[in-house]
């Protein structure tokens, strides 16, 4: 299972790098979000993937997982929202101020050649 995780984690990690590196704001935007999702299935990958109870007090379970893992996903899926929403208001922002998506056109370099 972790050799399968592990695949799938180098193909989102390669399509957010892939989608990073291109020239349109949105397509940026969408390689962070996949960045992240990436970042998430990394740590629950990391931290072992475990079958188990959970820890609670009075059970008496063989095996118990660790909850540290997934409430650090938890919080991470909370904030990667939170910033993907700003990078959309802000590139949106940006769509009605210069008309334009293009990362070449937003730099302003056109007139300095």
């Amino acid at each position: 299972m972790e050799l399968l995780m592990a695949i799938v984690i180098g193909i989102l990690f390669s399509c957010a790098v892939y989608l990073m590196l291109s020239k349109s704001l949105l397509r940026i935007i969408i390689g962070t979000a996949v960045l992240s999702h990436g970042a998430h299935l990394l740590i629950l990958t990391v931290s072992s993937l475990k079958r188990g109870a959970a820890p609670l007090l009075g059970q008496h379970a063989e095996s118990y997982v660790d909850p540290l893992p997934q409430a650090l996903i938890l919080t991470a899926i909370v904030i990667s929202f939170g910033v993907t929403a700003f990078f959309l208001v802000l590139a949106y922002r940006a769509y009605q101020e210069l008309g334009t998506d293009n990362m070449d056109q937003l730099r302003g370099n056109e007139g300095n050649d």
